[in-house]
């Protein structure tokens, strides 16, 4: 289960309310809050869950807390997505950790062969992403992230 990187980049906590959880945030940093982003539509996005085409966006906020860490909160919409499945069924808390990589169709495939599947993945302006069920072995999701 070797990423290639030992480099976590960011901690995604799960939300219902982005507007709250991130004054709160702010509050805490003694920063602005900054605005959210919402993810791309399918045709942009081409969000994949379970292996199936998703319309599931979410508003996503991002807090740079040092070196190359971001703390970025996640309020999942309604439609089927990783966020909102596991919103639904453990509240609101960390997500996931990712890690940036080189080589994302290697790296979930040699994932995969070893136990490891794939729940959803993505793309975004500028890259791709992967979210890897690592529950069973590390109690979170791991994020793939390649940037282009």
């Amino acid at each position: 289960m070797n990423l290639g990187t030992d480099i976590c980049v960011q901690v995604g906590i799960l939300v219902h309310d982005i507007e709250k959880t991130g004054a709160a945030y702010a509050a805490l940093l003694g920063r602005e809050k900054p605005d959210y982003v919402l993810t791309g539509e399918l045709k942009d996005a081409e969000t994949e869950f379970r292996g199936a085409p998703s319309e599931a966006r979410a508003k996503l906020m991002f807090f740079p807390v040092g070196g190359n860490m971001v703390i970025e909160l996640i309020e999942p919409d309604k439609n089927p997505s990783t966020w909102r499945e596991d919103l639904d069924k453990n509240g609101e808390g960390p997500h996931h950790l990712a890690f940036n990589i080189k080589g994302m169709k290697e790296t979930v495939a040699r994932l995969e062969a070893s136990g490891i599947p794939l729940i959803q993945k993505g793309e975004y302006p500028g890259g791709r992403y992967a979210y890897m069920d690592t529950n069973p072995q590390l109690k979170t999701l791991i994020e793939l992230l390649e940037n282009d």
